[in-house]
């Protein structure tokens, strides 16, 4: 099985510039005005599966939100990386 993603703890840039190979082109098509609702429909999601508290379903739908928004950053032209950065350097 070939495997042709970021490799498992990446980094959050590495992660942003895969989805974007896979599914810019669409979501760009789509605009990101709607790419924001199919973003909320999986917000939507996690939200049901953290009431059922399903280990299983909650991994998916943690990371179906994760990747509809790096899509929608990207759309917006923003590198997420960058902007976590100031959680990184503010101290607990």
């Amino acid at each position: 099985m070939t495997h042709d993603g970021p490799s498992p703890g990446a980094g959050l840039k590495a992660f942003q510039q895969h989805i974007e190979r896979l599914y810019f082109e669409k979501d760009n098509a789509r605009g990101w005005e709607k790419t924001f609702v199919w973003f909320i429909e999986e917000v939507g999601e996690l939200a049901r599966a953290l009431h059922r508290d399903d280990r299983e379903n909650l991994e998916e739908e943690f990371g179906d939100v994760a990747a509809w928004l790096v899509s929608l950053a990207s759309l917006r032209g923003i590198d997420l990386e960058q902007a976590v950065r100031k959680y990184a350097e503010r101290a607990p």
